[in-house]
C-alpha cells in the first residue's frame, strides 16, 4: 500500500501544495496533520506508524515534513525501514528502495552524526572554559532558611505564590518542588504508621 503523509506546522498554513504533489504520484491512503515538526510525538505520525505494514511505501512531498531536526527525520525513516517500509520524498527525489536513495540516506546519517559530535564537543568546551574561570556548575544550592520561610508562608494561606517568591527570593519551580517532596514524605510516613498499627 502507498501511504501519503502531509504536514504543516500551524492551523493557519494550508496543505494544498503538498496534497497536489502527492495526488500527482498517487496513493492509497492519506494521513495529514497540522502540528509543529519540532516535536517527534505527533498524532499524525503515530497514525502513520499504526497504519504501515511490511512492504508498504510512505510518500512525502519533502523530507522536512517528517520533522525539523535531521536526527528526528533519520530516526523516523529508520523506524519505518525496520518495519519493512520504504520512504519516497518527492522534492529530494529520495527513494530508500533504490541504491541512490539508500546512499542519500546514509549521507544524511553521516551529517546527523557530525551534528551530534559537534554539539557534544561545543558543550564540553563550554564546560571546560567555565570551570577554568571558576564558575560553579550545576544547580545552585538553595538557602535552607529561605525554603523553610517559603513553606511557612505558603502554609499560612495569607500570601500568594507571587508574594512568597518576592519575599523569599526562591524560584517558583523550587517552591513547587519542595512542596511536592514534603507531600511525598508525609504520604510515606502515613503509610508506614498505618502499617505499624496493623
Amino acid at each position: 500500500m502507498r501511504i501519503a503523509y502531509a504536514r504543516v506546522s500551524t492551523d493557519k498554513q494550508e496543505l494544498y501544495r503538498q496534497l497536489d504533489a502527492l495526488e500527482r504520484v498517487g496513493y492509497d491512503k492519506l494521513i495529514q496533520e497540522k502540528f509543529t515538526g519540532t516535536q517527534k510525538k505527533r498524532a499524525g505520525l503515530d497514525s502513520l506508524f499504526n497504519t504501515v505494514r511490511l512492504g508498504d511505501t510512505v510518500i512525502i512531498e519533502s523530507i522536512s515534513r517528517l520533522g525539523r531536526k535531521t536526527l528526528d527525520i533519520l530516526s523516523t525513516v529508520e523506524e519505518l525501514k525496520e518495519q519493512g517500509v520504504e520512504v519516497i520524498s518527492l522534492k529530494e527525489n529520495l527513494d530508500t528502495s533504490t541504491p541512490t536513495g539508500q546512499a542519500m540516506f546514509q549521507m544524511m546519517a553521516v551529517i546527523a552524526q557530525l551534528e551530534r559530535d559537534l554539539t557534544v564537543q561545543r558543550v564540553n568546551e563550554g564546560l571546560a572554559s567555565a570551570k577554568a574561570r571558576g564558575v560553579t556548575l550545576g544547580r545552585p544550592i538553595m538557602d535552607k532558611q529561605k525554603v523553610k520561610d517559603a513553606l511557612r508562608l505558603y502554609d499560612s494561606g495569607q500570601y500568594s505564590v507571587k508574594d512568597i517568591l518576592r519575599i523569599t527570593g526562591i524560584s517558583q519551580g523550587s517552591l513547587y518542588r519542595k512542596l511536592k517532596e514534603r507531600d511525598s514524605k508525609q504520604i510515606l510516613t502515613s503509610i508506614i504508621e498505618d502499617t505499624e498499627k496493623k
